[in-house]
């Protein structure tokens, strides 16, 4: 269990900084699976995982390159202390398999509009990132 336990770690580590997704999309569907834990009890461990690391780790990379609204981060962070607050007190009301089946939802949900978007994106120009 610590091997797996720091590989999952690592990797979604990586994916929170590469893609700034959050990283309970990672870590929760990976402790269910290789780490067999009940879905209760990984997500209670992803919030538990992510208070340090992801206060701090990816956010210095992109306050260096001055890609943070400060406002918009303020007034967000209030928002998810209590909207957490009340996620948390709905999820410990249902049922494990429930609970998994909404987070697959929310994942496949996800998925479909980001995919929308990309592709209804204009392409770059020739020669040119997102620097």
């Amino acid at each position: 269990m610590l091997i797996e336990g720091i590989l999952i770690g690592l990797a979604a580590g990586v994916l929170v900084g590469l893609l700034g997704i959050g990283g309970g999309t990672v870590l929760v569907p990976a402790l269910v699976y290789f780490l067999h834990m009940d879905q209760h009890l990984a997500q209670g461990t992803s919030l538990f995982v992510l208070i340090p690391p992801l206060g701090l780790g990816a956010l210095v990379v992109y306050w260096r390159r001055r890609n943070v609204d400060l406002a918009a981060g303020i007034l967000s962070a209030v928002g998810i202390l209590l909207g957490a607050d009340m996620g948390g007190r709905l999820a410990v009301h249902t049922n494990s398999r429930d609970l998994q089946g909404f987070f697959g939802l929310f994942m496949m949900l996800a998925a479909v509009i980001l995919w929308r978007k990309a592709a209804t994106q204009a392409p770059l120009p020739a020669g040119r990132d997102n620097d």
